[in-house]
C-alpha cells in the first residue's frame, strides 16, 4: 500500500500589514482538517481542547504521511482536497 504526504489547503490572507506597502502582499494560512463522527471538516481556527475528540486531525500548514485509503476518503469528503494535496513517497 503506497504512502503519500497530505499538505493541508490553505488560504491567502490580505493585506498583511496596516502599511500602504502590506496591501499587495497577502499570508498563506493553513486550514486544518477534522474526522468528527466519520465525517471530514474544515476548521480554521479549532480549539485546542475539541481536539482530542475528533478522530483525525491534520493541523493547517503541515505535512502528514497518509496511506491510499485515508487519500481516498479525504478526497472524497467534499471538503476542497484534491490530488494536488498529495505527493507520493
Amino acid at each position: 500500500m503506497p504512502n503519500y504526504i497530505f499538505s493541508t489547503p490553505y488560504v491567502n490572507e490580505g493585506p498583511s500589514g496596516g502599511h500602504r506597502l502590506f496591501y499587495f502582499a497577502t499570508l498563506r494560512k493553513g486550514v486544518t482538517i477534522i474526522k468528527n463522527g466519520g465525517t471530514y471538516q474544515r476548521v480554521r481556527y479549532p480549539a485546542e481542547d475539541d481536539l482530542r475528540t475528533y478522530s483525525e486531525v491534520y493541523m493547517g500548514g503541515t505535512k502528514n504521511i497518509v496511506n491510499d485509503a485515508t487519500k481516498a476518503a479525504l478526497i472524497a469528503g467534499g471538503i476542497g482536497v484534491t490530488e494536488a494535496n498529495f505527493t507520493a513517497i
